[in-house]
C-alpha cells in the first residue's frame, strides 16, 4: 500500500536534488570550512553559496544577515533570549496565545524571570484583533514576537503591518517573526513588504531540507546577543563548527523553493478541492480558520463527537498520514492550545485533524483522501455514544455546540 503523506507541516520529504547536493559533503568534502589550507576553500565557498541562496529566497537580503542554526527552535530561542540580554532595561514582551511552543515557552520562561509578557488572544477564526494589538504596544516594549503562519491551522497573521505599527509606536521595539511554516510556501520579501521585520526564524525540514538545520535573519543594527559563545563562526554570531552538509542542503532547498513558488496556485487548488468535498460529505464538520487568510497547503478540520487520535489510527490503516489538532498524540489528553485559544467547541476540540500538502502532493492522493475520510468519520461516529447513526446527527442527549451546516 502506497503511503499518502499529508503531514507536511510536521516535516517534509527531502528533495532528491537536496540529497544530491549534500552527499559530497558527507564523503570526500569533509574539511573544516575555517581551515586555512587549500582543500578547505571549496567548503567555505559552499557555505557562502548556501547563504546567498537563503538570502535570495527572503527577497534578496544581503547574505551576511543570515546566520545558520540547528533548527527554528534554536533560532526562536536565540531571537527572543538574545534581544532580552541585549537590552536588560526593557522588560515588556508582546506575543500571541497561539505561538509554537518554541516561542510560547520561551516567553513564559522570561515571565517567570520577571518580564511582563502580554499574550494576545485570537478570535474564533484564529485572527488577531488589530486594535487590541495596538493597545498592547507600549513605548517601553522590548520585543514583539508573532508568527507569520500558524502551524496547526495555517492562519496567516499580517506580519508586515504589525511590524510597521510596532516601529511607529517606538523604533526601538524589535519585531521578530517565526516564519517556519511560511518560508518556501508563500513569498516573503524582507526588502519590500516585510522590510520592517527585524528578526525572522525558520527551519529547513519544512521545505524539503533535512531535519537539523535552520536559519535566523537579523537586520543590521538589531540589538541581539549570541546564544552560543566560543568561536568566530557565522560572523561571530554563533560559535561552533558549521554543519556543512545540512547547510548546503538548506541552500539548495531554498533555491528549489524559489523556483516552485509558482506552484502555489496548484497546491491551493488541491487543498480547496479537498476542503469543499469533505465539508459537503460530512455533517457536523467545520474548518478551523476558514474565514481567515491561510497558507495554501493547510486544512484543519474539526470533526464533532469523535476523537482525532482514533481518526489518525484509521487513516493510517489506509496508508494516509495526517496529524491531530489535539496534543493527545504526544501523550497528553489536553487539546491543542491553539484550538483552545480559538474557542473551538468542546464537542470538536479533540476531533480536529490537519491535512498539510506539499509540491509533491498529487490530485490522485487528494481524491483518495476524499474517498476514505468520510467513511472513517462515519465509522467512528457509529460507535460514539453521542451519535445517532440512523439520523446521522447527534443524539438529543449529546452535548450541543454544533457548527453551522453548509
Amino acid at each position: 500500500m502506497k503511503t499518502i503523506y499529508m503531514d507536511n507541516n510536521a516535516t517534509t520529504a527531502i528533495a532528491p536534488e537536496v540529497v544530491a547536493a549534500l552527499t559530497p559533503f558527507l564523503t570526500d568534502q569533509y574539511f573544516n570550512p575555517s581551515s586555512a589550507y587549500e582543500q578547505a576553500r571549496p567548503i567555505s565557498a559552499a557555505l557562502n553559496n548556501a547563504r546567498r541562496e537563503v538570502a535570495a529566497l527572503l527577497g534578496g537580503v544581503t547574505p551576511d544577515q543570515i546566520t545558520f542554526t540547528s533548527c527554528a527552535t534554536e533560532s526562536n530561542n536565540w531571537a527572543i533570549g538574545g534581544v532580552a540580554r541585549a537590552q536588560p532595561q526593557r522588560r515588556h514582551i508582546l506575543t500571541t496565545a497561539v505561538e509554537h511552543p518554541a516561542v510560547l515557552e520561551v516567553c513564559k520562561d522570561l515571565a517567570r524571570q520577571g518580564y511582563e509578557v502580554t499574550f494576545l488572544p485570537v478570535d474564533r477564526s484564529g485572527q488577531l484583533d488589530r486594535d487590541a494589538y495596538i493597545r498592547a504596544l507600549r513605548p517601553d516594549t522590548l520585543l514583539v514576537t508573532i508568527m507569520h503562519a500558524n502551524n496547526e491551522t495555517g492562519v496567516l497573521f499580517p506580519v508586515a503591518e504589525l511590524a510597521r505599527i510596532a516601529h511607529e509606536t517606538n523604533p526601538a521595539i524589535v519585531f521578530h517573526t517565526d516564519a517556519t511554516q511560511a518560508i518556501g510556501k508563500i513569498p516573503v520579501d524582507l526588502t519590500a513588504e516585510f522590510e520592517q521585520v527585524d528578526l525572522l526564524s525558520f527551519s529547513g525540514h519544512k521545505l524539503h531540507a533535512p531535519k537539523g538545520v535552520g536559519a535566523l535573519y537579523s537586520k543590521r543594527g538589531t540589538p541581539i546577543r549570541p546564544l552560543l559563545i566560543g568561536g568566530h563562526q557565522e560572523n561571530n554570531r554563533r560559535a561552533g563548527t558549521e554543519n556543512v552538509p545540512y547547510i548546503v542542503a538548506l541552500g539548495e532547498a531554498c533555491r528549489l523553493a524559489a523556483l516552485h513558488l509558482a506552484d502555489v496556485d496548484r497546491i491551493r487548488g488541491l487543498r480547496n478541492k479537498l476542503e469543499a468535498a469533505l465539508v459537503q460529505r460530512i455533517p457536523y464538520l467545520e474548518v478551523n480558520g476558514r474565514d481567515a487568510p491561510r497558507l495554501p497547503n493547510t486544512l484543519n478540520l474539526a470533526c464533532h463527537y469523535i476523537e482525532g487520535e482514533s481518526i489518525l489510527y484509521q487513516l493510517n490503516e489506509h496508508g494516509i498520514c495526517a496529524s491531530s489538532g489535539s496534543a493527545c498524540t504526544s501523550g497528553s489528553l489536553e487539546p491543542s492550545h491553539v484550538l483552545k485559544a480559538m474557542h473551538v467547541p468542546f464537542t470538536a476540540m479533540h476531533g480536529s485533524v490537519r491535512f498539510s500538502l506539499s509540491r509533491y502532493t498529487t490530485a490522485t492522493e487528494v481524491n483518495r483522501v476524499i474517498e476514505v475520510f468520510p467513511e472513517v468519520v462515519a465509522s467512528l461516529r457509529r460507535i460514539s455514544p453521542y451519535w445517532d447513526a440512523a439520523r446521522d446527527a447527534p443524539r438529543p442527549t449529546a452535548p450541543h455546540e454544533p457548527p453551522p451546516q453548509p
